[in-house]
């Protein structure tokens, strides 16, 4: 089934099946068609229970809706959401008429949003109200001072494309209060979809392509803003069904689905995943707590649960743990970040979760590359991240000469396959020059080492992004937003290791001379401009920095003195 160039760090995984050759829409019909009585999500926080029959017949109704709005294939339309049912309504209802979904973070700040609504030339984009302090029409209005006018004739100067903003409430699903004039409510959305057959909306999925683009998902770089990876049906629906037959996924399975819906792991190894298979979404609240996470899986007896490592140690050392029958679940997957291996056997014995599997990957990859099997032995299953997904290669090579390692030698991990972005990064082709070489390989900036098996492990990384509970965080944007004060001349972001998180942001700053400020001040101003997970914990002002022969800032050597200091600092509080 796989095959390894002898001696060299190159394994393709083979396949009995071949991979699905229709679009989004289409599969998912066919599952609809198998199993139409078959609960295919619950909202829990919403109290809102979907059949197949009844998914189906939503996401036709909002699709038509969409079209009777004007959106057409090719267009892009945004979402800025936390986990609701309306989330995953848009992500059907956009595949289902050829419409590229945006998923955007709903920690993201105005800076961040208006860059995501400019680099993505939006034609649309739907919204709820707020998110904890995040007040998403003060920022909206903020940018578009257009929606103060009238919904049906909106233009905006900032962003050209974009023609509507559609506000939803996700538990009043009647509310069409308006509170500004320019926007649309999502009630007149479904309203317009009386303006269009359905006979005229399988029309316009007929017309659609394996390879059309149908999601732009926001990864990070190591430097800048975020980029966004274009993806196909093909990319994303047969990284959804391989992975559901790694993981041995059927439709006898209920997913608790902590993760968040705008990142890879909600809206392909979640939603997609299970849609594929028939299995049901269990979706314990609009963003993840522990405690609700575990009510679910007992109340809703979940076979399958999903998490990066935080979210699984919040759960394990959670005060009521004990309280709850977790016997029901079988497998999950745990990804996203570093998993220790103790931390991935806690899981299978204390939360009954035998056949939990350990997940690598990238957006730019669909973002499955690596997936455990519950066949491994179980020293392979914790500490590896096991082997490719069917229909693709992986490769290990000196980042240097570009040359294939041999077997066991630490290398960059390249992939290629069907997986790989179609489109590399919207807008962005330098970027993608950068990432996808010319035989197609994605670097992935990952260091690892693999067996004469094609097993990887992972050993540490490139690139400088932080990753920080599952969250890929760009130091250079932390940095921009520090050197935006008033006070400070330098700067440099890294990571630390922290044992909940799996890393912690760390910033060394120089202030100019006769400047003023301290840690929490500077923390304070990276609240007012940043997403809250990306503003650093520990901030250390310094004199100078220690540099390189020809000027370039060691941050290598700042991490190592970082990490003396914390283990000082702890061993201190310890005694």
């Amino acid at each position: 089934m796989g095959g390894q160039c002898m001696g060299q760090s190159y394994y393709h995984m083979g396949s009995s099946s071949p991979l699905l050759g229709a679009t989004i829409p289409q599969h998912f019909a066919s599952i609809a068609r198998r199993f139409p009585f078959r609960e295919a999500f619950v909202s829990r926080h919403q109290q809102r229970r979907m059949t197949y029959r009844q998914l189906e017949e939503s996401v036709d109704r909002l699709a038509r809706g969409l079209l009777g709005l004007g959106f057409v294939r090719g267009e892009r339309i945004g979402i800025w959401a936390t986990n609701q049912a309306e989330w995953l309504l848009l992500q059907l209802a956009a595949a289902r008429i050829g419409v590229a979904l945006v998923a955007i973070n709903p920690g993201y700040r105005r800076q961040e949003l208006a860059h995501a609504l400019d680099r993505s030339e939006l034609h649309g984009l739907f919204t709820i109200p707020v998110f904890r302090s995040s007040d998403y029409l003060a920022m909206l209005q903020e940018l578009i001072p257009e929606l103060e006018g009238d919904c049906r004739q909106l233009t905006c100067e900032a962003f050209p494309l974009l023609r509507r903003v559609v506000l939803f409430d996700p538990i009043d699903a009647e509310n069409t209060f308006r509170p500004l004039r320019g926007l649309t409510v999502w009630q007149e959305v479904l309203q317009a979809a009386e303006s269009i057959t359905q006979e005229q909306l399988e029309a316009s999925t007929a017309d659609l392509d394996r390879d059309d683009a149908i999601a732009l998902l926001y990864t990070s770089g190591s430097r800048g803003f975020p980029k966004t990876a274009v993806l196909s049906h093909h990319n994303l629906l047969n990284n959804a069904w391989f992975s559901a037959q790694r993981m041995h996924f059927s439709e006898h399975d209920r997913l608790c689905t902590p993760v968040p819906f705008y990142h890879c792991f909600g809206m392909v190894l979640a939603n997609l995943l299970s849609l594929s298979v028939g299995a049901c979404i269990v979706l314990p609240g609009e963003y993840f707590d522990p405690l609700a996470a575990l009510q679910t899986v007992q109340e809703e007896s979940c076979t399958a649960i999903y998490g990066v490592p935080t979210m699984f140690v919040a759960e394990l050392e959670h005060s009521r743990f004990n309280e709850f029958d977790l016997t029901s679940l079988r497998t999950g997957i745990m990804g996203g970040a570093p998993c220790p291996p103790e931390l991935v056997r806690r899981v299978m014995a204390q939360m009954h979760c035998p056949e939990i599997l350990i997940g690598y990957g990238m957006t730019e990859a669909s973002p499955i590359t690596h997936l455990t099997a519950v066949e491994d032995p179980l020293s392979v299953r914790v500490e590896t991240v096991g082997r490719n997904l069917p229909h693709q290669e992986v490769k290990i090579i000196d980042p240097d000469s570009g040359r294939t390692q041999p077997v066991g030698e630490v290398g960059e991990i390249c992939f290629r396959g069907y997986h790989i972005a179609k489109g590399g990064y919207y807008g962005e082709p330098k970027a993608t020059a950068e990432a996808i070489d010319s035989d197609r390989w994605l670097h992935s900036g990952d260091l690892g080492a693999m067996d004469e098996n094609g097993y990887v492990r992972i050993t540490g990384r490139r690139k400088e992004i932080i990753i920080r509970g599952g969250e890929n965080i760009s130091p250079w944007q932390i940095e921009q937003r520090l050197l935006a004060h008033p006070a400070v001349a330098e700067v440099a972001v890294f990571g630390v290791p922290d044992e909940f998180y799996g890393e912690e942001i760390m910033a060394w700053v120089r202030l100019k001379e006769g400047g003023s400020s301290s840690e929490d001040e500077l923390r304070t101003w990276c609240k007012t401009g940043l997403a809250h997970f990306k503003v650093p914990r520990y901030i250390r002002l310094v004199e100078c920095f220690p540099m390189t022969g020809s000027g370039k800032l060691q941050k290598v050597r700042m991490r190592e003195e970082a990490l003396t200091l914390l283990r000082r600092e702890s061993s201190e509080t310890k005694n």
